[in-house]
């Protein structure tokens, strides 16, 4: 099959012009398939503080009622996606901005009320992604630019999670591609010290994981990073990496890079 990356970049990258120049530079000296997936949480906040709407977050997701949802449709794949859709062209990549809506690629459930009633927030399943359309998209000659933005079906636009979104696409085309599935964030993946850049776990597989977690080396907000890269391997996708996004070069140039996963270690 033929090899294809999904890789996701979060603020780091989308709120510093310098890093993300650099970042769609080694994105399209990526040889093989690629598609990209975007969020923009801080760049949210920040025009919604500008237009005297205020930003509620609970256990650090975002409660996305009508005002919210109108303000991160146009801030995601408005203001920050087309302008990496236009950086990518600059490389000569090119890219083509979606959200789930267009060409239906992406339909989600609206999350059901329990304790906490998040909005307008969508929850995806395993029909959730038309991998045969974003297929042919590629097949064509285009590199797709996700936003965390997807639909209902019937006609509501729902705020997602990028790194929702991204894990869901990988496994959707496993099936048609050699996929790798690659989370850049601000670390150089994994780190045993979280102040210690040296400290990199190149490779982890379940029964390391367990350990890991049980000596509290990982924690917190890794947690659901590692726990959806296991699922996905799990679900068909080759390899998961976590890394730095301004060494994805490393990648193209098939030195190590970031924090493995892949079939390999699973038991």
């Amino acid at each position: 099959m033929k090899p294809l990356y999904v890789i996701k970049i979060g603020g780091n990258v989308i709120d510093n012009s310098e890093n993300l120049y650099h970042f769609l530079k080694d994105f399209t000296a990526l040889d093989g398939y690629k598609i990209l997936v975007h969020g923009g949480g801080k760049i949210a906040t920040q025009i919604s503080e500008q237009l005297g709407i205020e930003a509620k977050l609970v256990d650090g997701r975002r409660i996305t009622d009508i005002e919210t949802l109108r303000v991160v449709t146009m801030v995601y794949a408005g203001l920050i996606n087309k302008n990496i859709v236009a950086q990518l062209q600059r490389f000569g990549t090119n890219a083509i901005g979606l959200t789930g809506a267009d060409g239906n690629f992406i339909k989600a459930v609206k999350r059901p009320v329990k304790t906490i009633d998040y909005g307008f927030v969508g929850d995806l399943n395993n029909s959730s992604v038309n991998a045969n359309n974003i297929s042919n998209l590629m097949e064509a000659g285009f590199t797709p630019v996700f936003c965390a933005l997807t639909h209902d079906g019937d006609g509501q636009m729902l705020n997602t999670n990028a790194d929702t979104i991204a894990s869901a696409l990988a496994v959707a085309l496993a099936k048609h591609y050699d996929t790798t599935l690659i989370y850049c964030f601000e670390k150089k993946g994994v780190l045993k010290d979280i102040n210690d850049e040296d400290s990199l776990i190149r490779e982890i597989n379940p029964l390391r994981y367990e350990e890991l977690k049980k000596e509290h080396i990982i924690h917190s907000g890794m947690l659901p990073k590692l726990d959806n890269a296991f699922t996905a391997i799990a679900c068909g996708v080759k390899a998961v990496v976590i890394g730095k996004s301004d060494e994805l070069g490393k990648l193209g140039n098939n030195e190590p890079f970031g924090t493995r996963l892949s079939k390999s270690n699973i038991s």
